[in-house]
């Protein structure tokens, strides 16, 4: 029979010390939130295949100098050319190659729907936080304001507001858009922040007397994460509709390379009376696939918020 030596003090502490050293790795709250909230959303096949529309067009705009085959500028082409071997797309009225303008195209569409999106869902986040959990004067002037900001027709008072302001610029229709969407989504921040402001871990922070920054940021608006989120993609689809729209109507740049300013070049040039119809039809639809993108995430976030959405 063997015998088996005990172990040494040495061994021991080795291995204490090893257990002390290495503990088991932990992933971060915040990353299993992400990752889960991400997982989610790739198993709802309808936000999977926004996700894969919006992807493809984040990589054109990235990849556009490498993907365009000509300069979206250049007017050595002949124009009014039907798709051939060398424009696949034809061209302008001013000899540009279509294709390479609807690919750097994107970029300007991205940044001002993604942009504008942005701005208005800020705008709707301070607003609906502030007026929903300052009941009193503060929330009838906000709910007021808000109230007033939602009758207005929003694209005539684009329209105003860019014509008035006397500027062509991306910036421009990019803060028009931006200033004048928020109304909706801060009428639906306002309404879940005074309901959460009712609850008891809001009540107990309160009562605990941590500051007014704290509980708004760290009580209240995680809790409004997939509201915010869903806020932000109605908003860029329209802010993306709204961009081509003032474009079209000749408020934009016309010099920049947008699909708006494509479909104002082909009205200009009476593309539909000459059977250039691609110059209508190819921008149209990138900014209907853009919009639909962004729509089709949104039933992935409503599946967030709301777990009977969640597709088994």
């Amino acid at each position: 029979m063997a015998i088996v030596p005990p172990a040494s003090p040495m061994q021991t502490n080795r291995e204490d010390v090893v257990a002390v050293v290495a503990p088991p790795l932990e992933v971060p709250k915040r990353l299993r939130f992400v990752t889960r909230a991400l997982l989610t959303l790739w198993s709802n096949r309808k936000a999977r295949a926004g996700l894969v529309i919006l992807g493809f067009f984040i990589l054109v705009a990235i990849f556009a100098p490498w993907l365009a085959p000509h300069s979206p500028t250049a007017t050595s082409f002949r124009p009014y050319q039907n798709p051939n071997a060398v424009n696949w797309l034809g061209t302008t009225g001013n000899g540009q190659d279509v294709l390479s303008q609807m690919i750097y195209g994107t970029r300007v569409s991205l940044l001002v729907g993604l942009g504008a999106g942005l701005l208005a869902t800020c705008l709707a986040l301070i607003i609906g936080l502030v007026a929903g959990f300052r009941p009193g004067v503060v929330d009838d002037v906000l709910s007021f304001s808000t109230n007033l900001a939602l009758v207005l027709p929003g694209l005539p008072l684009m329209i105003v507001i860019a014509a008035y302001l006397r500027s062509n610029s991306m910036w421009m229709i990019l803060l028009v858009i931006g200033f004048t969407g928020w109304a909706t989504g801060a009428r639906v921040m306002r309404s879940q922040t005074a309901t959460l402001r009712t609850r008891d871990f809001v009540t107990a922070a309160t009562f605990s007397g941590q500051r007014l920054f704290r509980i708004v940021f760290r009580e209240i608006l995680p809790n409004m994460i997939s509201l915010a989120a869903a806020s932000f993609f109605g908003a860029a689809t329209a802010a993306v509709i709204a961009a081509a729209s003032l474009e079209f109507l000749g408020l934009g740049n016309p010099n920049t390379v947008s699909w708006g300013s494509i479909l104002y070049w082909a009205e200009n040039d009476n593309a539909l009376l000459t059977g250039q119809w691609v110059l209508v039809f190819v921008p149209g639809l990138a900014i209907v696939l853009l919009a639909l993108s962004f729509i089709l995430i949104n039933f992935g976030i409503d599946a967030l918020s709301n777990p009977r959405l969640r597709e088994r």
